[in-house]
């Protein structure tokens, strides 16, 4: 380790560095959001650029089909995601008076259950004694504890809101971008669909780079994976389309 990275570690292990980041919520938080609504926004537009070029349809259709399910997709996956964190934060609630309950009824078998949970961790003696004394002396503290470490239920940083409107933006910035050859009525159709196909190839290699920075994956490797899942989408669209035109002549 050079000496420059060796500074800038001890740098952000700091007592003063470490306080101010750990009151600042993860950055990758709702990258999980950016990164399914940014899949699913350029794999849902670019399918249907691929199989209405596969069917043989004009680049108007094309582009009305496009923006079309891009927001009604869009706006259905937002929603979808606002629904499952706000049932997973019921859900927790739920947990919560459960545990609440638990320490009410039978205090001593909950305060077992700290001590065995610490004890897994290897915590024993005083110190194991000491831990569970710190913890159940503090109801919410016990609570928490309880909910994370005996249910494995996150507790923090979820808001349906935030979730929904990051999935939404995420898929309307990075699905529109496979359309916008379509927008511009001095391409030829097949020039347009090459250019959209070269589009959604860098949105997929730039998300799959994208995850990588944040959560320290090879960014080539990652990239790439993300590329071949998007293309594999793409090229079953193209395929479906062009099968309805064989079968059923359909086309514009």
């Amino acid at each position: 380790m050079n000496d420059r990275r060796r500074e800038a570690l001890e740098h952000e292990h700091r007592p003063e560095v470490i306080e101010q980041r750990l009151r600042v919520p993860s950055r990758g938080r709702n990258l999980p959001d950016a990164i399914l609504g940014g899949i699913d926004g350029c794999v849902t537009t670019f399918a249907v650029v691929s199989g209405a070029f596969g069917a043989g349809f004009s680049a108007t259709v094309a582009l009305v089909l496009g923006v079309a399910n891009l927001l009604a997709d869009g706006f259905s996956m937002a929603i979808s995601n606002f629904e499952a964190i706000k049932a997973q934060r019921e859900h927790i609630d739920g947990v919560r008076r459960s545990e609440n309950h638990h320490i009410d009824i039978v205090p001593e078998g909950e305060r077992e259950e700290i001590r065995q949970i610490f004890q897994r961790k290897g915590f024993t003696g005083e110190t194991l004694e000491r831990v569970v004394e710190t913890i159940c002396s503090d109801r919410k503290l016990w609570v928490e504890t309880m909910v994370s470490e005996e249910h494995g239920l996150q507790t923090e940083g979820l808001s349906p809101l935030r979730s929904a409107l990051v999935t939404f933006t995420a898929f309307l910035v990075v699905g529109v971008m496979p359309l916008l050859p379509y927008a511009m009525p001095g391409l030829g159709i097949t020039q347009q669909f090459f250019s959209s196909l070269a589009i959604a190839g860098l949105m997929f290699f730039l998300i799959g780079m994208g995850k990588s920075l944040v959560y320290h994956q090879p960014v080539l490797k990652s990239g790439l994976r993300t590329l071949l899942i998007g293309g594999a989408a793409a090229g079953l669209a193209f395929l479906t389309g062009h099968l309805a035109q064989a079968l059923f002549g359909v086309g514009m």
